[in-house]
């Protein structure tokens, strides 16, 4: 399998995954059980790959992490808004 393949399939797992918790919260309204130092060490650790990537000049990891990056700043925006 193509290496560049095989990374654009990783990234796209790992970046979606975050996915169905996101469209709970917006769905529920309710950030009861996400933990926001969770999310911004994921967003700190995404952010080093984005620019890992960079420097290797590697796209897939680029765009797959900034995606993942995107998912949870949104989740941490909801966090800040619907926490109680």
């Amino acid at each position: 399998m193509n290496e560049n393949i095989l990374g654009i399939i990783a990234g796209t797992l790992t970046s979606i995954a975050m996915l169905p918790q996101l469209i709970k919260v917006l769905k529920e309204k309710n950030v009861d059980d996400i933990s926001w130092i969770i999310l911004l060490v994921l967003i700190s650790g995404l952010s080093l790959w984005i620019y890992y990537g960079i420097l290797k000049d590697e796209l897939p990891i680029i765009l797959s992490n900034a995606f993942a990056v995107l998912m949870n700043i949104s989740l941490l925006v909801c966090y800040i808004i619907y926490r109680k």
